[in-house]
């Protein structure tokens, strides 16, 4: 329900903002740059289906060999005592446990084209016990919080384009963006065990919790004593070689107990072709709405206006040039990436709002995208408080981006 008010609010607002930009300037070709978005929003919408096709056959048919050959319940059951926990209406040892961690470590890692199938398939499983098809369950909304909030501890795609926009020390990023991330979560995780009265103060969730805030604080250590260039170097190595071996082990695992992986793998490989042709209705509308939005100029007066108040109230806007990436990063990926690059090459990749734009893109993930996409995938119409935890991690990411950028960089 909440995301229907939210698409039909961009849809009207960006109608609204280009009739009074009509009004003001007498420039009618306004209209037809929003009629274009329509057509390209959705086109981008059936390429980015088309493109995950490929990607989910992957690695579904990589899950199905998993999951005949007993790998997925074996990694159930060790995430089971936490899961159960923050995922109460499953059962011990459920099948979704392995794909949501298998998922969440993808994430981690950077690997986002192994998340989405990955995530996916958690979603099928969860679905499979959902008593109302088309509501989605506590489960799968503190999962999709989880995944939105992007709690990442290798970004290794910025350090990518900050090295190729000339930056002197590529990495330098990386340390604002695993905290701003971790705070993100963190919160996305607080925020949805509030509104489903789940007892965080539980041995297992507080112990859980203190192992990956220990966990995080060694790679901070680590990366801090290393060089950037080795960081990363080597961050990109270990995913490639982790995601390598969950195949092998698979492939492996499948062997020893006598099942026919190549058939597994296929089967596999069509749910993830019938999963992909199904997120293309969701994905086109949510695109849409975005696209009229930002074709009507609606951001820009946002963004204007946030620099006029703020400048209004005496406090310092030297971050407002990062807000455009700020409030794209919820809605689009990719662009999100666009406004970060287009930053970077306009204020230099070593300048306060290159490093500021890089830690917010890396502080979330694409919430609106995620939601069309994994609801789309099991046909959830009803999302019940998801966007709005969603948004709340968003925004706790947002928040500590800038705070970190002036306390790292200003």
């Amino acid at each position: 329900m909440i995301l229907n008010y939210i698409w039909i609010f961009l849809i009207l607002a960006g109608v609204l903002v280009g009739i009074v930009h009509w009004i003001l300037t007498g420039q009618a070709d306004i209209f037809t740059e929003m009629l274009n978005s329509t057509f390209s929003s959705s086109k981008t919408g059936f390429e980015i289906s088309l493109g995950l096709t490929g990607v989910l056959s992957l690695w579904m048919g990589i899950m199905k060999i998993g999951e005949r050959s007993g790998v997925i319940n074996q990694m159930s059951r060790v995430v089971s005592p936490f899961f159960t926990r923050i995922f109460p209406e499953l059962p011990k040892g459920h099948p979704a446990f392995g794909s949501m961690l298998m998922n969440l470590s993808a994430t981690m890692l950077g690997i986002d084209n192994a998340a989405t199938p990955l995530g996916l398939q958690a979603m099928r499983e969860m679905q499979e016990t959902n008593p109302q098809k088309d509501r989605a369950t506590n489960s799968m909304i503190m999962f999709l919080v989880l995944v939105t909030s992007g709690l990442t501890l290798v970004p290794v795609s910025i350090m990518t384009y900050r090295a190729q926009l000339g930056a002197a020390n590529p990495a330098d990023v990386f340390l604002p963006i695993l905290l701003t991330t971790y705070f993100a979560a963190m919160a996305g995780l607080i925020s949805v065990a509030i509104a489903q009265r789940i007892n965080l103060l539980d041995r297992v969730v507080i112990g859980t919790l203190g192992g990956l805030t220990l966990f995080v604080a060694l790679i901070i250590w680590g990366a801090m004593s290393l060089p950037q260039e080795t960081v990363a170097k080597w961050s990109g190595i270990i995913a490639a070689l982790l995601l390598l071996g969950v195949i092998v082990w698979f492939l492996v695992a499948g062997m020893v107990r006598k099942v026919n992986v190549y058939d597994a793998f296929i089967d596999g490989a069509k749910d993830g072709f019938q999963t992909a042709v199904g997120i293309i209705p969701y994905l086109i509308a949510i695109l849409l709405a975005i696209g009229i939005f930002r074709a009507s100029g609606a951001m820009d007066y946002v963004v204007n206006g946030t620099a006029w108040l703020v400048s209004l109230m005496g406090l310092n806007a030297d971050w407002v040039p990062a807000l455009p990436t700020a409030l794209m990063r919820p809605l689009s990926g990719s662009g999100a990436r666009g406004l970060m690059v287009d930053a970077m090459v306009q204020y230099g990749a070593d300048s306060f709002v290159g490093r500021l734009v890089s830690i917010v893109q890396g502080s979330t993930d694409t919430t609106f995208y995620i939601l069309a996409v994994y609801f789309g995938s099991v046909h959830i119409r009803d999302t019940r408080y998801a966007v709005v935890c969603g948004l709340i991690a968003d925004v706790c990411g947002i928040v500590s981006a800038i705070l970190l950028g002036y306390l790292f960089f200003y």
